[in-house]
């Protein structure tokens, strides 16, 4: 299915169409892995993307995590995590907030507003907070996060604040909404990268990312462990939420390169469950992933959803601490308000004017599910 989006979107300046040049990828090929006994034909990517540009850039601090959501001013607004510029980048474990910004239109600059949460102490999430997703549910917003209460992965939890109106006031849960397996399981060390949507069953779903602690703790390489997803259910919105099985509905062990996925987004369409998340060695540590599924257990194979940075813009060559540069990380969508169809691509990606990490936004052309 092809879907295009121009002629849906909400009337934007011409300087802000022009300003947004048009790329759109084709013809690109990549190896042939197998999954299971399927083997995958090569694919070019599914979304047709035009820049945006750094939407959101602060001086003094790194910006990830960008969750849009329209808001009933007509505004976009923006949940996105920060911390200190002088932490580097792994300063996200410790010390990370959540902040709040808005923008006229996606065209648009985002302009802080507020922190909206911080570490807290005494709490699970007293070292950082992290890996907002902004949702509306009824006449409530629900902001799901994970925090830790170490600065280490094996304290993070899937978390999540309420609040009537987009501007607050926020309440928080005294404890997390989802805690990791018992030891020994798939999901044993933590709960994070929280993906949220209400399933036909008529229950609140959330995936969320995780891995073995044993497995963690011995395996040697850049990339330790095997990142996997799993699924639990809630019959409210703010949980608390149950596994519906002992083993991860998403899992690319057995593939090469110690494959996996995070940072997933999903999405309902014309009866189909869809997922957008990064790659992690699947094809290409620089790629986005798109996977479907009509019940939320059963994944078919991954194709490409989009490419690498450079494939879309010529940016400057980066300081040499931005060893991720090149990289669209934390994928998010913004769905048209009456469609709920994509119409913008937000993700996190190392570089911008003060050599930090910033928001990026692209317009979605079209795409094909």
């Amino acid at each position: 299915m092809i879907r295009k989006t121009g002629n849906d979107l909400r009337s934007f300046s011409r300087r802000h169409f022009i300003q947004s040049g048009l790329y759109t990828l084709s013809g690109i090929l990549f190896m042939e892995p197998l999954l299971g006994n399927i083997k995958l034909t090569p694919t070019a990517p599914a979304f047709t993307l035009k820049p945006i540009g750094r939407s959101l850039q602060l001086a003094d601090y790194y910006i990830w995590c960008s969750s849009p959501i329209w808001g009933e001013d007509g505004k976009v607004h923006l949940f996105y995590s920060r911390w200190r510029k002088e932490r580097g980048m792994s300063g996200w474990i410790r010390g990370s907030e959540i902040a709040h910004a808005v923008a006229d239109s996606p065209y648009d600059t985002f302009q802080h507003q507020s922190v909206v949460l911080a570490p807290r102490e005494g709490y699970w999430d007293s070292t950082t907070c992290h890996n907002p997703l902004i949702k509306k549910v009824d006449d409530t917003y629900y902001l799901f996060y994970m925090g830790n209460s170490n600065g280490k992965t094996d304290t993070k939890r899937i978390g999540v604040a309420t609040a009537k109106t987009i501007a607050g006031p926020w309440k928080r849960m005294d404890e997390p909404c989802l805690l990791p397996g018992e030891p020994g399981a798939w999901d044993d060390h933590c709960t994070t990268n929280p993906a949220f949507i209400k399933g036909d069953d008529g229950k609140y779903w959330l995936f969320y990312k995780s891995w073995n602690t044993a497995e963690y703790q011995q395996a040697k390489g850049a990339v330790r462990g095997n990142r996997k997803y799993g699924l639990a259910k809630a019959d409210q919105p703010a949980g608390p939420y149950e596994r519906v099985s002992e083993k991860p509905v998403l899992d690319f062990s057995d593939q090469p390169n110690n494959a996996q996925l995070e940072d997933a987004f999903v999405w309902k369409e014309q009866g189909t469950y869809y997922m957008i998340a990064r790659d992690m060695g699947f094809f290409n540590h620089e790629f986005g992933l798109l996977l479907s599924s009509k019940d939320g257990l059963k994944w078919a194979p991954p194709r490409v959803s989009y490419g690498a940075m450079k494939d879309y813009v010529t940016e400057p060559q980066p300081a040499a601490h931005l060893k991720r540069f090149g990289r669209l990380e934390r994928p998010m969508l913004l769905l048209d308000t009456n469609t709920e169809k994509p119409q913008f691509l937000f993700g996190a990606t190392q570089g911008g004017d003060h050599s930090s990490a910033t928001t990026f936004v692209f317009e979605i052309v079209s795409y094909t599910l």
